[in-house]
């Protein structure tokens, strides 16, 4: 039998193409560790009259959701999500985190013994009685793997575009690492393992509720100095929200790639900012601009913002995190975004 290992991608939207690029040449290169072929879960739809499967097995390029760029030969594009994971020794999550529970309840039972997960993945999952699970929590508890997290500031087609950027693998058991850095590192894409895989998921969680806080300044019209309170405060509550809720977390993990690099390329790039400052400019809901805006891509940012108020309110810790706060009730037009100046100037830091 051999020991080379199976990957699978599930999930094949803008970041999960990336991903295929990186992990498709990754695997031609390394034969002797991983097997050539490389399924990736996609969810089956037409584009000009021909199924997308199809149109990434002929032309190799995802032409919906990465124009523009090859993928490599050995990717295959598989509709079925049981049929890509099918003997499968790496599962490699990539896709919007309100699909995760769905799609891994299609999964169980079907994965390999032995097998492990790494999450690319950027959210909570809602838990009964108030709280939120990580995503690589769900996946874990689901099927029965072990779940790293891969977290960065990493905008999709810039990675495609095979500009040099830097990610952080999160890895509870550090004897998966070195595997998992040989399957995703490149000269262009640098990896660090570590082991607080808690922080690295939670960074890459809320930074996207920040930068949906960046869009809303510039959309009101303010500069760069501006926006770097934003950052600043996002970042304090980030640190925060982690000391409350996950003590074991550690501050250095804040100044790896997943941290405040993430952060910074978030609050100035990717689609949470600019859908963020489409919604102040023209009044219409969040969810009117992602279909208008996305091309079928989802929201991270306002969701979260969701998530993460559902857990503040049922702890009455609300006011402990007003940027946080703020974001979500603007994105509910709950609170009228002309006020998030206020949020900013009274921070509790400035009173």
């Amino acid at each position: 039998m051999s020991s080379k290992k199976r990957v699978c991608i599930v999930g094949s939207g803008n970041w999960g193409s990336a991903i295929a690029k990186i992990v498709g040449n990754n695997v031609m290169e390394k034969s002797d560790k991983f097997e050539k072929e490389v399924k990736m879960w996609v969810f089956e739809e037409m584009v000009n009259g021909r199924k997308l499967t199809e149109i990434i097995n002929q032309d190799h390029e995802n032409v919906k959701y990465l124009p523009g760029f090859k993928l490599p030969e050995n990717v295959v594009a598989i509709p079925d999500v049981k049929d890509s994971a099918e003997g499968a020794d790496i599962l490699i999550f990539v896709l919007p985190h309100q699909f995760v529970r769905g799609v891994c309840k299609q999964l169980k039972g079907k994965v390999n013994d032995g097998a492990t997960a790494v999450s690319l993945i950027k959210g909570f999952d809602v838990a009964e009685g108030g709280g939120i699970l990580l995503i690589s929590s769900v996946i874990r508890d689901q099927l029965g793997v072990p779940c790293a997290a891969l977290m960065g500031a990493n905008i999709a087609n810039e990675v495609a575009m095979e500009n040099y950027c830097e990610a952080t693998i999160g890895c509870k058991d550090m004897k998966y690492g070195p595997l998992l850095k040989e399957l995703f590192q490149t000269n262009y894409f640098r990896i660090v393992v570590i082991e607080d895989e808690t922080t690295v998921e939670v960074c890459g969680a809320l930074k996207n509720i920040v930068a949906v806080g960046a869009g809303f300044a510039d959309g009101l019209g303010y500069g760069d100095n501006t926006k770097a309170a934003v950052i600043r405060l996002g970042l304090m509550e980030m640190v925060k929200f982690c000391e409350v809720f996950y003590p074991e977390s550690q501050q250095g993990t804040f100044l790896e790639s997943c941290g405040v690099a993430d952060l910074v390329t978030t609050c100035y790039g990717g689609r949470n900012r600019r859908v963020a400052e489409a919604f102040v400019k023209t009044g219409k809901s969040i969810e009117e601009l992602e279909k208008e805006m996305l091309n079928g891509q989802k929201l991270q940012g306002p969701p979260t913002a969701f998530e993460v108020n559902y857990m503040l309110k049922n702890k009455n810790m609300e006011e402990r995190f007003p940027l946080f706060t703020a974001i979500h009730k603007i994105c509910k037009k709950e609170t009228d975004v002309k006020q998030f100046m206020d949020c900013l100037k009274n921070h509790p830091e400035h009173m």
